[in-house]
Formats: C-alpha cells, structure tokens, sequence
C-alpha cells in the first residue's frame, strides 16, 4: 500500500469493516463483550498505523489525516450496519447488536448508518483528497465537523436517558473517544486559516453600506431565520412537555415520534434548543451586521449539524422500526415533512449564500484594503 496514493490506502482500509464484522459475528470465541471492545481498540489501532505507513515517504503530515481515516473506517461500519438492519444484507452484525450495543437496531441509528456511509464517507474521501494534492478543504471539513459533531451529542445522552440506557455493554464507551477526537478536529480547523475571496475593498465597502431591505436574498434569508427560531423554540417547548395546546396537540397529532421512549427525538430537540437557537439568533445579527467574518465559519458547522439530525429524525419518524403509534399520522404527513425539509434546508441555504458571496461579511481595513488591490493588479 505504499505505492499508492494515501487517500486510496484509506480507501482500501475502510472497506476491511465488512470482513471485520462478518468475522466478529461468525467466530464464537470473539463473541464477548469486552473481548468486542478490545477488538474494536485493537481494530482503529491498526488502522491509524496502517495509515501513518501509508505516508512513510511524507515528513510533513497533516494529523487530520489520521482523524479522517478513522472516521471513514466507521462510516463503512455504519452503513453496514443500516443495510443489514434494513435486510439489504445479513450475517454482518446478530451478535454485536445483541451483545455490544443494541441501540444500533433503533430507526434513528439506522438512518444515522446511511448519512455515515454517504454523507460522511463521501466528504471524508474528498477531503482526504484534496488534503493529499495540497487542495483546499477547511470549508468542507467544517461541515462534515458540525454533522458528525451532532451525531455524537444526540447519540450519547439518547442512550444514557431512552430505554437502551438500563443495558449498557463496555462497547457504548468507544462513543465518548470519537466525541473528544471529532471536538478537537473542528478546534484544529478553527485555528486555520479561513478560504477567503480576493474582493475589491471597495466593492465590499460597496456591498457593506447596503441595507438589509436593498438585499432581498439576506431579508428572506433573514424572515427565513426568524421562522426556524419560532419553530425551534416550539419543538423544545414540546419536549419539555409544555401545557399549552398547541403543544399537547402538535405533539399527538403530528410529530409523535417526539414521544419515542429510545431517548434520541427529545435530546435532538433539545440540542437544537440550547446549542441550535443561539446560533441561529447570532446569524440574523450576522446577516444584519457588516464585517461579521465568524459567519463563513460557524453557518457550515449549524449546517452540517441541522442537516444531520434532521435526516435522522424525519428518517426514523416514518421507518418501520420506530413503532406505528409513533410515526407521522398519515394524514398529516405532507404538512410535516415540508415543516422538516424547511427546517434543514434553510440553514443549508444560508451558509451556501455566506460561502459564495462574502463580501458583507469580510472586515475592512486599511491593511486589507492594500493588500486586495496589489493582488488585483
């Protein structure tokens, strides 16, 4: 594997899970709980040293390089997971289901399983990608950082609170390292440098003096966010078990799965309450606000991390797995799904607008000013 370029070593590596986990459930010695987790130690152990040998010829290594490679040996692992449990395969996971962490059979792993196997192998094997041909890739890491970083904060307190938390294995603590690993990957890409435009200084001046009502994309943007805010706080009311009507009838009549005793429906409303809403109040300020440079950055994370836990929960609120009284009532389900897919994409639209016009965002100064016209001429 040394002849061959490092994201096609990850590659390769990454697609040893099925072989790993068909082994695991087939070989009856191996079938004990700590033996799996210190199978699975053993098994991201490998990989990361395999990986480090697949750069033998490089001095200069980025250390997201090792991140993503374990990140994208587990995304095979997930969506091997989600095929099975869906019955597209089988054979790859009876017994680490039963015996290591059951919570995987739930509708929202599941469909967790997929975005894995998608979303986040396919950003995974692009970043590494471009990391290997000196290309840039901090704006897409951030995505994939907000995403996975959701994944991990509903995924471990929905265990620990829903029904899975009374039968925790030793294998449910391998979550917290890629909580910790996934946390410090985001604060490594902070601490870079941002992927700026080359702008006039005066065009941005030019787009700074602008009010919100002479840009009718922000103003919508704008009305967007404040309608996302409204709903967020609702949903959280909702969970929180508020007394209100509404409530009581939102709750029973059109997103029930909110009731779901596995735990991860309450906690992602709940993340979206108290780490989604500030964040979303801060780009309304943002959008109205001249030079606020913070929101190239932190709109890609809210991205990432609404578009994640939305595909997991609309996903598991109609899946076979989450029980029929909790899925959306058929006769309501057009109204839901487009208050859901409204939900996901205006965030989504919201970091594309800030990514590919940046001018309102970027701070003006006399040194930038100077160096934008010498790279202009």
């Amino acid at each position: 594997m040394m002849n061959l370029p490092p994201q096609i070593s990850v590659f390769i590596l990454s697609l040893t899970a099925p072989f790993i986990l068909y082994t695991i459930n087939n070989v009856s010695i191996l079938q004990d709980p700590q033996v799996i987790l210190a199978i699975g130690i053993a098994v991201l152990t490998t990989v990361l040293l395999l990986a480090k040998f697949s750069l033998k010829t490089k001095t200069d290594v980025d250390p997201l390089f090792y991140v993503f490679a374990v990140f994208s040996f587990t995304s095979v692992v997930g969506i091997t997971n989600a095929l099975q449990q869906d019955g597209y395969i089988k054979g790859f996971m009876d017994f680490y289901i039963s015996k290591a962490e059951p919570y995987l059979s739930s509708a929202h792993c599941i469909m967790m399983g997929y975005w894995d196997g998608v979303v986040h192998y396919g950003l995974l094997l692009i970043m590494l990608h471009q990391m290997s041909t000196g290309k840039p890739f901090r704006s897409m890491a951030l995505v994939w950082a907000g995403s996975i970083i959701a994944h991990q904060i509903v995924l471990i307190p929905g265990i620990i609170i829903g029904k899975y938390g009374k039968s925790l294995q030793p294998a449910f603590w391998r979550n917290a390292p890629f909580l910790v690993l996934s946390i410090w990957a985001a604060a490594k890409l902070f601490n870079r440098p941002r992927e700026l435009s080359i702008i006039p200084a005066d065009k941005v001046e030019a787009q700074q003096k602008k009010g919100i009502l002479t840009r009718p994309l922000d103003l919508l943007l704008t009305l967007a966010l404040m309608g996302t805010i409204s709903f967020t706080l609702f949903r959280g009311f909702v969970v929180l078990e508020c007394s209100l009507d509404w409530c009581f009838s939102y709750i029973y009549q059109y997103e029930p799965y909110m009731k779901d005793n596995v735990g991860f429906p309450k906690i992602s409303m709940l993340v979206f309450l108290f780490y989604a809403l500030p964040l979303l109040t801060a780009c309304v300020y943002g959008l109205l606000t001249p030079g606020c440079t913070w929101m190239l950055d932190w709109t890609l994370i809210l991205a990432g991390a609404i578009a994640q836990i939305q595909w997991t929960h609309i996903g598991a609120s109609i899946h076979s797995r989450t029980p029929f009284t909790y899925r959306v009532p058929k006769d309501e389900w057009h109204l839901v799904m487009t208050l859901n897919l409204l939900y996901a994409a205006v965030p989504v639209l919201l970091a594309a607008r800030c990514y590919t016009d940046q001018a309102f965002f970027m701070k003006i100064t006399p040194q930038v000013q100077a160096s934008n016209g010498k790279k202009m001429k």
